[in-house]
């Protein structure tokens, strides 16, 4: 069995989403001083490879500590769908892979390769990015899907303030990952994938350790 980490590493120089903190190590104890090296940390819980809890976008939502282990260990299918800016993942794009590859009510989770991950280092990365659709956002809302990740800062596209599809999902009490790395190493149209937040009290969200197990 293939094993890939599908996580960006964090570090003070990750690029981070319009308003956000830029991630602080701060050194705090030494191994000349104390005997150990230790540091603290300061940054957003939505920083880099990261799970928003439904909590994120509805007052009444699961918090991050509240979610089950069970969505965090699932079968994922992988929908290839390239984007260019502002483009949306549509509804005919996973129809598309369901008639290819079977109908993806079968799968506890979806992952959507944009390409967009390419731009990382580059301005637009957080307002230009592809997203899903309202429409594609509803269709996979109609199924038993418990999380959907992309490989974007964000699962709307960067035009939409209004972030209509994280409310969908919210209100649906589906998890959303974001900034997923490398899904381009995933050769196959399925995979094991184990998306392991920090269990922090009353949290929106926790950057996350996102693998793929490919047999």
């Amino acid at each position: 069995m293939k094993v890939i980490d599908l996580t960006l590493t964090v570090s003070n120089k990750i690029p981070t989403f319009p308003g956000s903190p830029q991630p602080n190590f701060i050194p705090w104890e030494n191994v000349k001083e104390d005997g150990y090296n230790l540091e603290l940390l300061f940054l957003s819980s939505h920083t880099g490879t990261h799970m928003d809890a439904p909590h994120h976008f509805l007052e009444k939502g699961a918090k991050i500590h509240e979610i089950s282990l069970k969505k965090l260990v699932s079968e994922a299918a992988l929908i290839k769908s390239k984007k260019k800016n502002n483009e949306s993942v549509t509804k005919t794009d996973i129809q598309k892979f369901e008639k290819k590859y079977g109908k993806i009510d079968g799968f506890s989770s979806v992952i959507f390769l944009t390409g967009w991950q390419r731009n990382l280092q580059k301005k637009h990365y957080f307002t230009n990015n592809p997203g899903l659709s309202v429409s594609a956002a509803k269709y996979l809302a109609s199924k038993k899907i418990s999380l959907v990740g992309i490989d974007s800062p964000s699962i709307d596209v960067g035009t939409d303030s209004k972030f209509s599809v994280h409310q969908i999902f919210a209100k649906k009490g589906m998890l959303i990952v974001e900034n997923l790395a490398n899904l381009d190493k995933i050769k196959s149209s399925k995979f094991h994938l184990v998306v392991l937040p920090l269990k922090l009290k009353n949290a929106t969200g926790s950057p996350v350790r996102a693998i793929a197990f490919i047999e």
